[in-house]
């Protein structure tokens, strides 16, 4: 233990010698923290709309009344004709067209049904599909909320069609507000890039500059010069985690609904994980160039598929399976369960198996590969 303290007090001054590092570590995920939730939001609005309307009657005009009165979209355009329509898609200018037909009054008030042609561009997948999804809905609206009486067959007198009126409730985010689902996988990301980095440069680092020679030559076993370069990274990584923790609940006012003791050890295993493959990046790699680039392609894969930007539940079958080979999965699940649904740690205990093997696999590779000659 007493070579351990040494491998420490070295680390523990390199990095405060570096003041660039420094910032790197703290000050730049708080900025990016404040910064990302406000930017990435996922919820569509002003989705821009061309109506063609060939009716020009009392109920069209209520229906593109409604559709303008519902906050999701912008009327850019009440065109005469489908060519018209289709040139503000083609630039740009529309994103949704819906063409209402002539005898859209008539035939709602006659036959008690009309069809409508909504054309959506798909080039923006997202907001063109939630965009759908949101005209489709006051479509619906629109049709429920009219006084129309269709007249029965069989009698005389006017049938009204049955009708299920659907209640709900959103549970744990109320008001469907993205930055409560977006900042605690944000501050997940940012934990993980931080440490994954920086521990990816640093072994690699001490081989550009040679002091890892002189290292090799001493009698440190192989697990102290690892668990040396882990733990100050660890500390660092925790002080980062509970900067992101008060961010969140200065700037956002979201406070963890679940207890924090167990936030903090899934955080620290997590850690324990991620800094692992950083080193074991730092020990296959030959330049800090290699290192970045190889420690790149691993955290972009960990990001788009770790299900903070898309449902892991909507991703195939293969995607899914590898999903949750990756410590990062686990980690935004538990994260968002504790912090919005309050889970306690007998809801997320399987998780903490995960990362266990997680950083027991990735920190002994990171040992035996590790050569004290070469």
């Amino acid at each position: 233990m007493k070579v351990l303290g040494f491998i420490l007090q070295k680390e523990f001054r390199q990095i405060f010698r570096d003041k660039t590092i420094l910032a790197i570590m703290f000050a730049l995920p708080t900025i990016q923290l404040i910064i990302l939730p406000i930017a990435a939001n996922f919820e569509v609005k002003n989705v821009n709309v061309a109506v063609v309307d060939y009716d020009r009657s009392s109920y069209s005009q209520k229906l593109i009344n409604k559709i303008a009165s519902s906050g999701y979209f912008r009327m850019v355009g009440n065109t005469i004709s489908y060519n018209d329509a289709l040139k503000l898609i083609e630039k740009n200018d529309a994103d949704i067209m819906l063409e209402i037909p002539q005898g859209f009054e008539r035939n709602l008030v006659r036959e008690g049904r009309q069809q409508l042609n909504m054309s959506v561009d798909a080039i923006n997948g997202t907001k063109s599909s939630i965009g759908g999804g949101y005209l489709t809905a006051v479509l619906a609206d629109f049709n429920k909320e009219l006084d129309v009486n269709v007249k029965s067959v069989n009698s005389s007198s006017f049938a009204q069609s049955p009708r299920i009126d659907i209640t709900y409730t959103d549970w744990f985010n109320p008001r469907r507000e993205y930055k409560y689902y977006m900042v605690p996988g944000i501050l997940v990301l940012l934990l993980t890039l931080i440490g994954g980095f920086i521990t990816a440069l640093n072994i690699v680092r001490e081989k550009e500059i040679g002091t890892i020679e002189q290292i090799n030559v001493t009698p440190i076993k192989k697990w102290e010069f690892i668990l040396g370069k882990l733990i100050p990274f660890w500390i660092v990584g925790i002080i980062v985690f509970t900067v992101g923790l008060i961010v969140m609940y200065v700037v956002y006012g979201i406070f963890p609904k679940g207890s924090i003791a167990v936030l903090y050890l899934f955080a620290a295993v997590y850690l324990v994980a991620l800094l692992g493959f950083g080193l074991l990046i730092s020990t296959i790699s030959n330049s800090q160039l290699q290192a970045m680039f190889v420690a790149f392609f691993f955290m972009m894969i960990f990001m788009l598929m770790s299900g903070f930007f898309t449902s892991i539940d909507s991703m195939p079958d293969w995607a899914r399976k590898f999903s949750y080979l990756t410590p990062v999965t686990h980690f935004i699940a538990v994260v968002r369960l504790i912090v919005l649904k309050g889970s306690g740690f007998w809801q997320v205990k399987t998780e903490l198996l995960y990362l266990s093997g997680f950083a027991l696999l990735l920190n002994g590779c990171a040992i035996l590969n590790y050569r004290k000659t070469s």
